[in-house]
């Protein structure tokens, strides 16, 4: 398996047509460098399809994930260039989940 330490959600769009080096070139672009064992999630603009490009030390792996229905929870662009992920998050977005909901983001707080 590949190890994956740290998880982040790029919030612009990406075309989905992007291919390794173009999906590398957006991570450099929007995150500064590729870490290993660091993943890098991107949609397209109707966040039906995403694309995930980790860096595992040695090399890159591309992965890509299509919903028939409906569409990922993905931020509105422009409300934070870049976000992190913990595993539960990411494993909630991949299933088409509110992913922002786990963790701190379902602590209720007011009633």
């Amino acid at each position: 398996m590949i190890r994956i330490d740290a998880v982040w959600l790029a919030t612009e769009p990406m075309d989905m047509r992007a291919g390794t080096d173009t999906a590398l070139a957006r991570v450099v672009k929007v995150f500064g460098a590729a870490h290993p064992h660091q993943a890098y999630l991107f949609a397209n603009r109707r966040a039906n399809r995403m694309k995930v490009l980790v860096h595992d030390g040695i090399g890159i792996w591309l992965a890509a994930r299509r919903l028939h229905q409906g569409h990922f929870v993905w931020p509105a662009p422009g409300a934070a260039a870049r976000l992190s992920l913990s595993r539960a998050q990411l494993d909630a977005l991949v299933l088409g989940l509110p992913w922002a909901r786990i963790g701190e983001g379902g602590i209720i707080t007011l009633v």
